[in-house]
């Protein structure tokens, strides 16, 4: 796969100039965000990962096969960050998930292993308000009893009352799965907003 970091944003103004699809990972600052971006785009420390929840502060934007941007936007939830910062970022989050002037699709990332947290719930609320495509994601999966994992994605889906057609991926950036269908959704959407152009 060919990646390329492009540059990491402060705002929706300091985006690329060259509009291309966008497909936004978002989650807790804890949930495994950078190590799936990193299994997602087959590169080891692409996404910088840390054991200090809250590293990514910015928008960072990888081109992908030189066909969409993959968005790895900041955090939320756990980071020791200001309170002032903490409302910069719920700021961009809601613009970001607003914003109609490109082509975007969002993956909601939720550690597999804890009920979905009020600000998750918050997040969901607004990806489905927004009207944008929008999947779910189940981090660190290889963390839960292969037995108990039907129930635990089942009550993550009941918890944020999202609707059936929603996608839904259960993922693992140590076993290495999730990947191939999570870029299967996205091709279906790239193929989509072609034909509509």
């Amino acid at each position: 796969m060919q990646v390329e970091f492009i540059t990491s944003a402060p705002d929706l103004k300091s985006r690329p100039e060259r509009i291309l699809p966008e497909f936004a990972f978002l989650g807790r600052s804890n949930c495994g965000k950078s190590s799936l971006i990193n299994h997602f785009l087959e590169r080891s420390g692409m996404a910088k990962t840390s054991s200090k929840p809250g590293k990514t502060r910015l928008m960072n934007y990888f081109l992908v096969e030189d066909r969409f941007y993959l968005v790895d936007l900041p955090g939320y939830g756990f980071a020791k960050v200001s309170k002032d910062q903490r409302a910069m970022w719920w700021q961009l989050f809601e613009s970001f998930l607003a914003c109609q002037e490109r082509p975007l699709a969002l993956f909601h990332l939720l550690d597999a292993r804890h009920e979905p947290s009020v600000e998750d719930r918050e997040v969901s609320q607004w990806m489905q308000r927004s009207g944008h495509p929008y999947a779910l994601a189940a981090t660190k999966i290889d963390k839960v009893g292969t037995n108990a994992r039907a129930q635990r994605y089942e009550q993550i889906i009941q918890s944020l009352d999202v609707t059936a057609d929603i996608p839904f991926f259960p993922t693992s950036s140590k076993n290495r799965t999730g990947r191939v269908e999570m870029y299967e959704w996205i091709d279906a959407l790239l193929a989509a907003n072609q034909n509509e152009a």
